[in-house]
């Protein structure tokens, strides 16, 4: 009995042994199959960036990768939905996949399902994704477009934030030559490596510095000198004066207080001021000279901590780089002005100066503002370091406009530009819709802030070219012998751009809401005609799955030009806006079914 009683116990712990061992793995291969997540893992790349693709089901178009996409936050992963579910035992295995009866691509099979290698997918259907990692693990992301639309400030208001220029940074496009030192707006390379003042650009660059100067904090200003006993933080400036070289004190009748004055001949060190700053790069000073010279501002960078040193000479020169040393022409400033400079622009923009028509990409960045360097004779004053100087930067572009408006209103542009093939090209001095109306909107602010009445009467002038056809030197055309159209690019035939068209509307709309109903009837007239064309034309732009760019397709009989998703995203963000000054309907049905097409949605089909 003993030894059957051991024989019963024996066999009965090794079934309790086994049913454990088996309890043991049902529970790890659950476990394991739960954190795989509905795409299993495999050590092949093609695994990795595959898409899964049903062999009924059809992909979605897309548009091209584009710098505004805004890049992805660490956070918690969302919910898997619609996941598949792995029958037991399946696993992947490599299948010919025929392209349209022309070429094949290899993919994977489990079961009924294929994938297809994404990096063929997203040239293919034109959409985008990436692997991101969430809370340790690697989650593919897919998206139809790229672009962003921004939530719309309501109601717009011509002394408001432009649409979302806030978030435009204009100095930093590699189409951008640099800041010019005389003009202190941007030069443009966008059709020609030598550079040449695009009034819509320099619009653009005032607009966004006067929306950052809305929507951001004060910033942090430094005071080296103001020619005082003490600056306000209370310390005295730390001036260094070689032999040879003077400086001192000295009351001006024209600034009404005292200024330094400096004497430092060319071949000398010149007088310095130490500043020492690694916080912020905005460097400000009234200057002026008496003979030529220079104002020279060291920097430390991070190019294996070098010293570079951008250089403000009082010619007019554009821009200049020679070794370490950069050097913009600022004009003689032989009266008092106020040179404000970034720092960080200026000296990237020199290390990336080239021939072509866009900037060389550098990482090279400053790390501390060393000091400031003085020659020649003259004067100088109120030295400062911000983190920001965005109403200087705003008023160098309003102050330009004002300045280089031609007798008919205008701000020509002195570039050839060919619009595309059929199109005859538009000599320079062509005005554009979109700079007429972005400039209005700029010299509108300008005029709310000052009361400036230079800047009012600049942009009622401005209203001339809207009134003439593109044959006689305007920017109006008329479709279909019937709607009102102002032209981004005059061409001949039109061709119907619609963000320029919108951005010419707003700038209407600026002028005639702030110049009164005297004085804005003419504005207001072109507005109301512009705004009942768009009304009637803008079902010409849709496609059912994105937007049209322009009309060349009804006027030349071509392909439509198809627009890129962050031209698709501007005509929302355009709609957005005009929808809070305009009742109309159409304008948030179609901010509605847009904005659909952003994530895959199409028009019904027959």
């Amino acid at each position: 009995m003993r030894c059957l009683a051991a024989r019963v116990n024996y066999k009965t712990l090794i079934i309790i042994c086994a049913l454990f061992t088996l309890v043991t793995v049902l529970l790890w291969n659950r476990c394991s199959s739960d954190r795989a997540g509905p795409f299993p893992r495999s050590p092949g790349s093609l695994e990795r960036r595959g898409a899964a693709a049903s062999s009924k089901g059809p992909a979605r178009d897309g548009g091209r990768q584009s710098e505004e996409a805004s890049p992805q936050e660490q956070q918690k992963a969302p919910p898997v939905v619609g996941g598949f579910n792995k029958a037991p035992g399946l696993k992947y295995e490599e299948i010919d996949c025929l392209i349209n009866d022309e070429h094949t691509i290899k993919g994977r099979r489990e079961g009924s399902e294929v994938f297809l290698p994404f990096s063929w997918v997203e040239k293919y259907f034109e959409v985008y994704g990436k692997i991101a990692q969430y809370d340790g693990y690697d989650r593919f992301e897919f998206s139809h477009s790229y672009s962003k639309v921004y939530t719309q400030r309501a109601p717009y208001h011509p002394d408001g934030v432009f649409m979302s220029f806030e978030g435009y940074n204009v100095e930093v496009r590699d189409r951008v030559k640099c800041i010019s030192g005389v003009e202190g707006v941007p030069l443009s390379t966008q059709w020609g490596p030598q550079g040449y003042f695009y009034p819509i650009q320099i619009a653009q660059y005032g607009l966004s510095h006067y929306s950052k100067n809305l929507t951001e904090k004060p910033p942090h200003i430094e005071v080296y000198e103001t020619a005082e006993d003490k600056d306000k933080a209370g310390r005295s400036a730390e001036w260094t004066v070689p032999k040879g070289c003077s400086l001192s004190t000295v009351p001006d009748k024209a600034k009404f207080t005292s200024v330094k004055q400096f004497v430092a001949p060319e071949n000398t060190e010149g007088v310095s001021l130490q500043l020492g700053n690694s916080r912020d790069f905005i460097i400000s000073f009234d200057l002026k000279f008496v003979t030529n010279g220079s104002i020279s501002v060291v920097l430390e960078t991070t190019e294996k901590n070098q010293l570079f040193t951008v250089h403000y000479v009082s010619n007019t020169q554009l821009i200049a780089f020679k070794d370490r040393d950069i050097y913009y022409g600022i004009g003689p400033r032989t009266s008092w002005s106020t040179v404000t400079r970034d720092l960080v622009t200026d000296l990237r923009k020199g290390v990336g100066l080239s021939n072509t028509k866009a900037v060389k990409q550098t990482k090279i960045m400053p790390k501390k503002v060393v000091r400031l360097v003085a020659k020649g004779r003259g004067f100088l004053d109120n030295v400062t370091i911000s983190a920001t100087a965005h109403m200087a930067a705003f008023f160098a572009a309003s102050s330009w406009l004002v300045r280089n408006q031609d007798e008919r209103g205008g701000w020509p542009i002195m570039v050839t530009r060919k619009l595309g093939e059929g199109f005859k090209s538009l000599d320079p001095g062509w005005y554009s819709a979109m700079a007429q109306g972005q400039a209005i909107s700029t010299l509108v602010r300008a005029y709310l802030l000052t009361k400036d009445h230079t800047f009012l009467s600049s942009a009622l002038r401005a209203t001339a070219p809207y009134k003439l056809p593109s044959e006689q030197h305007g920017v109006k055309a008329v479709f279909m012998n019937r709607h009102d159209w102002y032209e981004e690019y005059p061409t001949s035939p039109s061709s119907f751009v619609l963000n320029g068209f919108m951005y010419s509307l707003i700038g209407l709309y600026d002028l005639k809401e702030t110049a009164g109903e005297k004085l804005g009837k003419e504005a207001r007239v072109l507005y109301e005609r512009g705004m009942e064309s768009l009304k009637a034309m803008l079902p010409l732009y849709d496609t059912g799955s994105g937007t049209i760019y322009d009309l060349r397709h009804f006027m030349l009989g071509t392909a439509p030009n198809l627009a890129r998703w962050d031209y698709h995203t501007t005509h929302i963000n355009q709609l957005q806006l005009l929808s809070t000054i305009d009742e109309a309907p159409i304008f948030k049905e179609f901010v509605k079914r847009w904005k659909s097409y952003l994530r895959g949605g199409r028009a019904k089909h027959n």
